[in-house]
């Protein structure tokens, strides 16, 4: 049995709001390199599980750790990579404007620059347009620029593959595999396994609550 710890680890996670439950409790784990694919229908709770994860929502019971540790918000800064629904870009700033300043906040993955990450994503020549003019496609693909320059291993994608064509799909199937391949983990929200990665993979599935 290996002595390394789950890079993350829930226990009994549970959330409620306004008293009505909206998840758990809930026990799971996810290693470096691989993925855990949440899946559910809507207002089953996938979203809200990743911001509890993230540290956006306080959990109602429950621990989470982070690489066997207690995930506290310093811990959670340089561990996790949320992607949400919404792009979390500044309007009047540049795309390539959008990657530096996010990079200063966050730091950068080693060996990695806007520029390179924006032509991973398929937005090369777009360096100097303002994220208000992009499309929600670009923008989206933006957002995963963003993601790819991170250090951090772990990355919670909330519908990673919402306002993206066949090509942005396998773009994201992609850029999980590097990540997992590079030691790092991924959780994602999907309402289906149709557009799962192809890597090791784990499986939750939330229930609506009643």
């Amino acid at each position: 049995m290996s002595d390394v710890p789950p890079l993350l680890a829930a226990r009994g996670l549970r959330f409620a709001r306004n008293e009505q439950p909206v998840f758990g409790p809930l026990a799971f784990s996810v290693d470096a390199g691989e993925a855990l694919l949440v899946q559910g229908d809507n207002g089953a709770g996938k979203t809200t599980l990743l911001r509890v994860l993230a540290g956006l929502l306080r959990p109602d019971e429950g621990e989470i750790d982070i690489d066997g540790r207690v995930a506290s918000p310093l811990l959670r800064a340089r561990a996790i990579a949320y992607l949400g629904h919404l792009p979390a870009l500044k309007a009047d700033l540049t795309a390539v404007e959008n990657l530096r300043f996010l990079c200063g906040l966050h730091g950068r993955r080693r060996g990695q620059v806007p520029e390179t990450a924006m032509g991973i994503v398929g937005l090369s020549g777009y360096e100097d347009t303002l994220a208000r003019q992009l499309s929600a496609g670009q923008k989206k693909r933006l957002s995963l620029a963003r993601l790819w320059l991170s250090p951090a291993p772990l990355w919670l994608l909330d519908e990673p593959y919402a306002n993206l064509d066949l090509e942005g799909i396998n773009l994201v199937n992609r850029m999980v595999q590097a990540h997992l391949r590079a030691g790092g983990a991924s959780l994602l929200t999907t309402h289906g396994a149709y557009a799962a990665p192809p890597v090791r993979t784990r499986m939750l599935t939330l229930e609506r609550a009643a």
